[in-house]
């Protein structure tokens, strides 16, 4: 194989050149040499002021993640408000914490998130085009016609805001489960981007874009997570890591899992013979040996029910010397003893 020179054995050449040592002649073999060299190298251009730390690979499971926080997330916001929510996420990117800042209106609404066992905060933004609308409607107002003023969040407005956090929180927290388990918690929150300085303004972060819906207005929520938080766990947004949760959650732990959890659990089960209707003055007289007589005709299943809720329907009788019932069918949610 021919060698190839390296930087330095290239500069002496080409001085021993200058200096006569070399033959002219002998050049266009040294720079063909040097021309291999530099075709053999792949260079490709870097900017500094945007370095991509985190992979693609990394950044799809990201997402995937995060699409289904945005999920529940809505969901959790439509049973609080009592309203149709839709939370999904349009965009994902890195940049430098300064560029973030420079996205966000002043003022808004920022809440830093801990992040246990991880060092640092991550933010979490939700713009005033949409969480006055929110607020207005837990005021009991129609968010269609909500005003948006340009002013900071009030105390009182603070504390309704802190409601929908706590929820956006615990969605975190499940989201996150299958990658490490992580107790994110609200630190505190701020109306002005630039008082807020988690990391240095050209650190690298990952924000991702979430737009909310709901009775007809629409406003942005970004999440903030600098690469210098999750670098500890970056290696578990694998793909072959999170195709292999994604299978063993769905299939066998999951199930492992309600076994565990439910499997344990005490229910009440109460089989009903019949049911009819009498005066005080006839019940005060009943006495040991006496027949109640009832519309139900004896060929009848009986009705059991667990916790209250009808389960199955089912015959009496006796099994090794003790009273038992044999299960006939599953009961409707509407039949009555």
């Amino acid at each position: 194989m021919p060698q190839i020179l390296d930087q330095s054995e290239i500069d002496a050449l080409l001085s021993a050149v200058d200096e006569g040592a070399i033959g002219n002649d002998d050049v266009p073999s040294v720079a063909s040499k040097a021309t291999t060299v530099s075709r053999d190298s792949q260079i490709r251009p870097y900017d500094f002021k945007r370095p991509e730390r985190v992979s693609k690979e990394q950044m799809r499971s990201l997402e995937s993640l995060h699409e289904t926080f945005s999920r529940n997330f809505g969901a959790s916001l439509s049973g609080y408000l009592r309203t149709i929510v839709e939370v999904n996420i349009i965009s994902i990117e890195q940049m430098t914490y300064s560029e973030f800042l420079q996205l966000l209106p002043n003022p808004t609404c920022m809440h830093l998130l801990s992040c246990r066992p991880l060092d640092g905060n991550m933010i979490l933004e939700i713009n005033p085009l949409i969480i006055f609308p929110i607020i207005d409607r837990l005021l009991g107002g129609g968010n269609d016609t909500a005003f948006i003023p340009d002013r900071a969040l009030t105390a009182i407005e603070t504390m309704l805001v802190d409601c929908i956090i706590q929820r956006a929180v615990a969605t975190l927290h499940e989201a996150w489960t299958p990658i490490t388990e992580i107790e994110f918690k609200a630190a505190r929150n701020e109306s002005n981007p630039a008082m807020v300085q988690i990391v240095p303004p050209n650190e690298v972060v990952v924000v991702m874009g979430f737009e909310i819906s709901t009775g007809g207005r629409s406003g942005m929520m970004s999440f903030c997570i600098p690469f210098n938080v999750i670098e500890p766990i970056m290696s578990e947004f694998t793909g072959h890591n999170w195709s292999v949760y994604t299978r063993s959650s769905s299939d066998g732990q999951s199930k492992q899992n309600l076994v565990t959890r439910v499997g344990g659990t005490v229910v009440d089960l109460t089989a009903f013979l019949a049911e009819t209707s009498m005066t005080l003055d006839k019940l005060m007289q009943l006495k040991p040996g006496d027949v109640i007589k009832t519309d139900k005709p004896s060929n009848k299943d009986l009705l059991i029910t667990v916790n209250g809720q009808p389960k199955f329907r089912g015959k009496p009788g006796l099994y090794k010397g003790h009273k038992a019932l044999r299960l006939t069918r599953f009961a409707l949610p509407q039949e009555r003893i």
